[in-house]
C-alpha cells in the first residue's frame, strides 16, 4: 500500500483492516459542517430554556407544560448526543471505540423513542381537555402525569434495548473496518421499531388529534354562534374552555411538525432507502428537536414572557419564581 492510500485511511498503522476516511460533496459538507452544527447549538440552548422556564415560574407548573419538559428534555439530548454522533460518522472516522458506538447509539434511539412517546402522551392530555373537560382535572393530575413520563421513559429504554439487542451484546456488529461506527438493527428489531415507534404510534396520534380537531371546531363555531348563546351558558361548564382550545391549536402545530419531520425518515428508510437521501431525513427528524421552542416562543406570550425574564437574568431576583407571565 504506498503513501497515497494509506493518507486515506483512518488508522495508516492498521492498512487493510482499518477503514478509509469519509469523503462527501460540497452539500453534505455544508449540511454536516455547518447546517447541522448549528442546529445542535441551537437546539440545546432553546431547549435549555424551556426547562428552566417550565422549571422556575411557579404558573407554567400544569401537566400539560410537564409533558412539555419532558420532551424538552428528550430534546436536549438529541442535541447533545445524537446530533453530534450523526454528525461525527458522517465527516470524519470514529476513533471512540465499538463500545461508545454502541451506548450513544443506544441513548441517541431512546432520546428519540421518547420525543415519539411525548408527542402520544401530549396529543392524549389535549384529547382529554377538548373531549371531556368537564372531568379534566381529575383524570389529569400532576402526580398522574409524573407516572405516565416516568413509564414513557421506561419503555423507550426497554423498547430501545430489544431493537438494538444484537448491537448491545455484540458492539462490534455491523462494522466492516475499524474506525466505522454503524446503527445495526437485525430485521426482528426493524419490525418491532416500525411497528411500535411508527405504525402504532403516528395510528394513536392521528386518531386522538383528528377527534381533537373535530370537537375543537364545533366547539369553536358554536361559541362564534350568535343563536346557541342561550345553549351555550347552560352548557359551558360541560365546554373546553378557550385558553384549552389555544392550546389545543398550539400543540397540534408541534405534532403536526414533528409528524412531518417523523414520517419521512421512517418513509425512506422502509420504501427507498438511500444512503444520501437518509442524510437529509436523518437532519430533519433531527430538526424537530430545534423547532419546537420556537413554537412556544411564537404560539405562547407566557413562555415568550419565561425566555425574555431567563435571558435578562431577571430570574436571580429574589421571588422571581412567583411573577406573572401569564
Amino acid at each position: 500500500m504506498d503513501t497515497e492510500e494509506q493518507s486515506d485511511l483512518c488508522f495508516p498503522q492498521l492498512g487493510n483492516i482499518s477503514c478509509r476516511k469519509p469523503t462527501s460533496d460540497w452539500y453534505q459538507s455544508f449540511l454536516f459542517i455547518v447546517l447541522l452544527p448549528t442546529t445542535c447549538i441551537f437546539t440545546v440552548l432553546l431547549n435549555l430554556l424551556v426547562v428552566i422556564s417550565i422549571s422556575h415560574f411557579r404558573q407554567l407548573h400544569t401537566p400539560t407544560n410537564l409533558l412539555l419538559l419532558s420532551l424538552a428534555v428528550s430534546d436536549i439530548l438529541v442535541g447533545l448526543v445524537g446530533m453530534p454522533v450523526l454528525i461525527t460518522m458522517s465527516i470524519s472516522c470514529w476513533f471512540l471505540g465499538d463500545i461508545a458506538c454502541t451506548l450513544l447509539s443506544y441513548l441517541t434511539f431512546i432520546c428519540q423513542s421518547s420525543s415519539v412517546g411525548n408527542m402520544v402522551l401530549i396529543s392524549a392530555d389535549r384529547f382529554v381537555a377538548i373531549c371531556d373537560p368537564l372531568h379534566y382535572t381529575a383524570k389529569v393530575t400532576m402526580k398522574k402525569i409524573q407516572i405516565c413520563i416516568c413509564l414513557c421513559w421506561c419503555a423507550a429504554v426497554i423498547h430501545c434495548g430489544i431493537v438494538l439487542k444484537g448491537k448491545l451484546a455484540h458492539p462490534e456488529i455491523g462494522n466492516t473496518c475499524l474506525g466505522e461506527c454503524v446503527y445495526h438493527i437485525d430485521i426482528i428489531g426493524g419490525i418491532l421499531d416500525v411497528i411500535v415507534n411508527f405504525l402504532l404510534s403516528l395510528g394513536i396520534i392521528v386518531i386522538l388529534y383528528t377527534r381533537v380537531f373535530v370537537v375543537a371546531v364545533s366547539q369553536a363555531r358554536a361559541m362564534r354562534s350568535h343563536d346557541k348563546c342561550v345553549e351555550l351558558q347552560h352548557s359551558a361548564p360541560f365546554r373546553a374552555k378557550k385558553s384549552e382550545l389555544k392550546a389545543a391549536k398550539t400543540l397540534g402545530i408541534v405534532v403536526l411538525v414533528f409528524l412531518m419531520c417523523f414520517c419521512p425518515y421512517y418513509i425512506v428508510s422502509l420504501i427507498a432507502y438511500h444512503e444520501n437521501v437518509m442524510n437529509y431525513v436523518a437532519y430533519l427528524y433531527s430538526l424537530n428537536s430545534c423547532v419546537n421552542p420556537l413554537i412556544y416562543a411564537v404560539f405562547y406570550p407566557c413562555f415568550r414572557r419565561a425566555f425574555k425574564n431567563i435571558v435578562t437574568l431577571r430570574v436571580l431576583q429574589p421571588g422571581s419564581c412567583d411573577a406573572n407571565i401569564l
